[in-house]
């Protein structure tokens, strides 16, 4: 959809400032964009650090282009006296900013909260860490990875007879970057009564531990801790990944006794008959005998066929798919998760799509990710400053 055409969006008129770098907080900002607000994102002459990793085609590293759209670029060197007070203009029109800037630097760039504060009193402030504001681990630096390693995932994940392995997609910050929005939208709805704005503090071990639930509950309940099970479930079998006869691969899993039952009609297994797989813990105790069953029957089928079988039995199923093979998948594509946008540099390129869909007032990719600074003179010109000043200012950035 072109920019021109794009709907507002729901929070059209609001304006983001994304002082943060890497994915939870600027993912964050992208989605608030999404749906409408003018994010600003603010970089130093440098860039975001996701400007130096990973893939690159024409300058333009993948990380950066994948959490970056619906956002305008300007860039602050906030070292410098300058550009503070270029960020002082910025933060009196914003209604809320994001950073992950840790302590003693947070200050020193007048990022704080009570430093933004005296610019616009009422402004939503988000502080991203990785562990938490305050506390025994305040002020340590950590990714995903350590998040992840601290709640307890990467020892639930992989094979129960190897070693455990971390989470590859960077769901924690993906987590992080939902509860910034949460956050903000609630203190803004909060603000229309108060008329006051506030400090909120989200950090990827708490987003991380809320995701913990379902296993923390088993703790709390008995005092099981939840083991490694691979692609099996600890609550009920069978469940996993099983080979096709063209050598695809297929996801089934069966948590209640109506899917059982389904995959056993759509097999032509007559597995509801025997009495080694009539209850779920007994299908749990034959879990290997059940499990060579439903892979042995898998192999009868082409994947497409084996699926079509599947649905038509209402058997939860799904190919295992590459990420090529996402691109193409029809529902994928029919509910707009792919969308092309005009780049700067690079022409058409693709991006991921907007998840919230809102019948009256869609969100939309209206931007593509910036190149560095691609819209300071732009944003210099709405702060007020005069042609010659922007000249003199951007001299050499």
């Amino acid at each position: 959809m072109a920019a021109e055409q794009a709907p507002a969006g729901p929070l059209a008129g609001l304006t983001v400032l994304d002082a943060a770098t890497m994915l939870a907080g600027p993912y964050g900002a992208t989605l608030l964009g999404d749906l409408g607000a003018d994010v600003i994102k603010i970089e130093s002459p440098r860039g975001d650090d996701t400007r130096h990793l990973g893939p690159e085609r024409g300058g333009e590293r993948a990380p950066f282009i994948s959490v970056n759209r619906n956002k305008r670029s300007i860039v602050l060197d906030l070292a410098e006296d300058r550009d503070k007070e270029t960020f002082a203009r910025l933060a009196a029109k914003a209604d809320a900013l994001i950073t992950n800037v840790r302590e003693p630097a947070l200050s020193r760039l007048g990022l704080a909260y009570e430093q933004v504060r005296e610019h616009k009193t009422d402004i939503i402030w988000v502080g991203v860490t990785a562990f938490g504001a305050d506390g025994p681990y305040a002020g340590r630096p950590g990714i995903d990875f350590m998040a992840q390693g601290i709640a307890g995932l990467v020892a639930l994940n992989g094979d129960p007879d190897r070693d455990p392995v971390r989470v590859t997609v960077p769901l924690v910050d993906v987590m992080t970057s939902l509860l910034v929005v949460s956050g903000i939208l609630a203190a803004l709805h909060e603000r229309t009564t108060s008329g006051r704005g506030q400090r909120i503090d989200v950090s990827l071990l708490d987003a991380l531990v809320h995701a913990q639930a379902t296993g923390l509950a088993s703790l709390f309940l008995t005092g099981e801790t939840t083991p490694r099970t691979g692609n099996r479930s600890y609550y009920f079998a069978p469940s996993g990944v099983f080979e096709c006869a063209d050598g695809n691969l297929v996801c089934i899993t069966t948590p209640s006794e109506k899917f059982f039952a389904n995959l056993s009609h759509a097999l032509e297994a007559g597995w509801t008959e025997d009495d080694r797989f009539s209850t779920i813990e007994l299908r749990l105790q034959n879990e290997d005998a059940l499990e060579a069953g439903v892979a042995a029957r898998c192999k009868r089928y082409s994947r497409d066929d084996l699926l079509e079988r599947l649905h038509a039995a209402d058997v939860l199923a799904a190919p295992v798919n590459e990420l090529p093979d996402v691109l193409k998948d029809p529902q994928v594509l029919h509910n707009g998760m792919v969308q092309t946008t005009q780049h700067a540099t690079l022409g058409d390129l693709d991006v991921t799509g907007v998840p919230l869909h809102l019948q009256r007032t869609p969100g939309s990719v209206r931007l593509a990710p910036p190149v560095l600074g691609q819209h300071t003179d732009e944003i210099l010109q709405e702060l007020g400053y005069a042609p010659d000043e922007i000249a003199e200012r951007t001299k050499g950035k």
